[in-house]
């Protein structure tokens, strides 16, 4: 089950154009749930590939996919994490710990209904965009796409269109036999 929605919604993570993707499941038991997620992540590793569960409720699930070598570069970059440590998120030295900074994402998570507006950090957003998108409550940003744009909307646009010809041509192999292994880019 959780192979379908891996290429529906982390074909560009998949093939390395993006740090990370965040996509809602359902799920029948907590059991099959844990048993997927630490199949999948055995099965990644290799790859360079963590999922990550951020929350589930009664029957959904956040699941979190991402290259933790290439999240750990974004969030290490100064003016981001900066901005992270403003959110509580810590830096030890001059470092911040992805798998740390994570638990401090699921926390803020489990502490309210929608998503805290750094997860853009998290999902490879433009610092300019996110930081845009919270001085503007969401309004008067430039084009949406996978996320609202408020800085640099011709890379954006470009972007959005590469991460879109990436989830169409991962559907379509996938659909022809190959498998989410097959289809993932090795770190």
């Amino acid at each position: 089950m959780l192979e379908e929605y891996l290429i529906g919604n982390c074909s560009p993570t998949l093939a390395s154009l993006k740090t990370a993707n965040l996509f809602s499941m359902p799920y029948r038991s907590e059991e099959e749930l844990f048993d997927q997620i630490a199949y999948w992540n055995q099965e990644m590793k290799e790859k360079g590939i963590s999922v990550v569960l951020l929350r589930r409720h009664e029957t959904k699930a956040l699941v979190y996919v991402c290259r933790k070598a290439r999240l750990e570069e974004n969030l290490n970059q100064s003016d981001v994490a900066g901005f992270l440590a403003g959110y509580g998120y810590r830096i030890t030295g001059d470092h911040m710990d992805v798998d740390a900074a994570l638990e401090h994402l699921k926390g803020r998570l489990a502490g309210q209904e929608g998503f805290p507006h750094e997860i853009g950090l998290f999902l490879d957003y433009p610092l300019g965009d996110v930081v845009g998108f919270i001085e503007n409550a969401g309004h008067n940003f430039k084009c949406s796409g996978c996320w609202k744009v408020y800085c640099n909307e011709c890379e954006a646009v470009k972007l959005f269109a590469r991460y879109k010809k990436c989830r169409d041509v991962y559907q379509r192999l996938w659909h022809q036999g190959r498998s989410v292994l097959q289809l993932t880019v090795a770190a």
